[in-house]
């Protein structure tokens, strides 16, 4: 049958054969996805884990029952609205933002501060509907385009290493300045790194052989070695509950299979919208939905060019279809994300995982959320999948996607050097907001002094203004003594 006729009303609504999949395939790359994707239901809690001024906590159980529950139904959202196989998590980067700068300000409470993320959201959505969104996005040139989808490969891979432990940073206390090594101390040591290297040689082997479900296999082959292993060796995780540490332990949890309990999801419904304008006034308030924005606004919109053009989901002028919906839906998960005390919700790069299965439709992100919905109640399984077995998945994902960097003009000096700054960054400071800002604002200088400063379009004038206040954030605060 011709791939562009539908089969049914059902492969219709998800343009299954339209898009050269077919539902198996969809499944597969939802289940691969959520995978990769699960530890943030453990790593969430423990980032948000902090106390706020008055001393109170979020719990780490109710965290975990509404880090999953916001994930499920944005991420299903996403497949039966917006129709793209892209999840939806509490993003790593804005969690950290929330748990360290922003719930650390003097006189904030947990409740003020998830209002906070809700305003933003919402900011967020009107800046949606109004189309400004969209409008920064095809201001963008081409180059920064093929450069935050080789930033976002060289990102996931960096996420891979160093979640397998194979690169970690180097202590303070070493004396170097190398930021980075070789697993511990520059050898690579213990059962877990093995785990990893095992899953990487039979991934990429796989992969490059276009064996049927191959990511699928990698992580379900690293999945039960490193289970076996846990049960003969007793490795343990590379930090206890008490604190300890080892070095050569698992890097969040152990495979394990513990006890059943029920979720608590009474978090939902405690963010205070307004309490942050009081307790810390409001142009602290309002500086702080600013850091947030911009630290959410431009991550969705990299991340789904990079996941867009990986998916072949992308025009002839490339365009994403239904690209407002995505940022609509994502800007909905930011508030959602706020409103149940989980933190920000935002498209995952770890859906390139799924997508590297050969996801390509919105349908792989129905099952990724369904799963997401059900690990509210079934929490004991994830723990059997440990960071080194998806690891692999996520170093050879970004491979796939690195390998677009061949379509940057690198003969057009002025344009290709912002795209370099904008992938190279991405790994190195962990953000993919930083990498776009950066580039953005190389794109208009450089342009500019090479007397071509109308190809900038006006919007990306505005946004590299946003951005110098953004990384200026520390001297700006400290002008305004705040």
């Amino acid at each position: 049958m011709d791939a562009a006729h539908p089969r049914n009303g059902f492969d219709r609504f998800f343009m299954i054969s339209r898009r050269g999949s077919s539902v198996a395939q969809e499944i597969r790359g939802g289940l691969a996805t959520f995978l990769a994707m699960s530890y943030i239901i453990v790593l969430n809690p423990l980032v948000l884990s902090g106390a706020d001024a008055n001393g109170d906590t979020l719990g780490i159980g109710r965290v975990a029952a509404v880090t999953a529950l916001v994930a499920g139904v944005a991420t299903i959202v996403m497949g039966v609205w917006a129709r793209h196989p892209f999840a939806l998590a509490a993003g790593l980067g804005v969690n950290a933002l929330v748990a360290i700068t922003v719930a650390t300000t003097q006189g904030l409470t947990w409740p003020a501060v998830m209002g906070l993320v809700v305003i933003a959201g919402l900011v967020m959505a009107v800046l949606v509907a109004t189309g400004f969104r969209q409008a920064v996005f095809n201001a963008v040139p081409d180059a920064l385009k093929t450069g935050i989808v080789v930033g976002i490969g060289l990102f996931i891979a960096m996420i891979g290493f160093v979640n397998a432990g194979f690169v970690r940073r180097v202590p303070d206390a070493a004396g170097t300045t190398v930021p980075v090594g070789l697993g511990t101390g520059g050898d690579l040591e213990g059962w877990p790194v093995l785990v990893f290297i095992v899953g990487l040689l039979v991934t990429s082997v796989l992969v490059i052989r276009k064996t049927r479900g191959a990511i699928l296999i990698g992580i379900v082959v690293a999945t039960v070695l490193a289970n076996i292993l846990e049960a003969v060796f007793h490795i343990g995780p590379s930090v206890d509950a008490e604190g300890n540490v080892n070095p050569t332990g698992w890097s969040l949890v152990a495979p394990s299979f513990p006890d059943w309990s029920a979720p608590d999801v009474s978090l939902v419904g405690q963010a205070d919208l307004f309490a942050a304008f009081s307790q810390v006034g409001p142009l602290m308030a309002l500086l702080l939905v600013f850091v947030i924005l911009l630290s959410v606004f431009f991550d969705a919109m990299g991340t789904s060019v990079g996941l867009a053009r990986e998916a072949g989901n992308v025009t002839r002028d490339g365009q994403i279809p239904h690209l407002n919906r995505v940022l609509m839906v994502d800007a909905l998960a930011v508030s959602a994300g706020g409103g149940a005390s989980g933190s920000a919700n935002q498209i995952f790069v770890e859906s390139g995982t799924g997508i590297g299965e050969g996801a390509r439709t919105g349908l792989a992100s129905v099952v990724t959320g369904v799963l997401f919905l059900l690990a509210m109640f079934l929490t004991p399984l994830i723990h059997l999948v440990p960071f080194e077995a998806v690891a692999p998945a996520l170093v050879v994902v970004g491979f796939m996607m690195a390998t677009q960097v061949l379509h940057i003009d690198w003969t057009d000096l002025g344009a290709a050097f912002p795209a370099f700054l904008t992938f190279i960054l991405m790994p190195f400071t962990y953000s993919i907001a930083n990498g776009i800002g950066a580039g953005m604002i190389a794109y208009a200088v450089i342009r500019t002094a090479q007397g071509r400063a109308r190809e900038v379009h006006p919007l990306l004038w505005v946004v590299a203004a946003a951005f110098v206040l953004y990384f200026g954030m520390g001297v700006f605060r400290g002008l305004l003594g705040l």
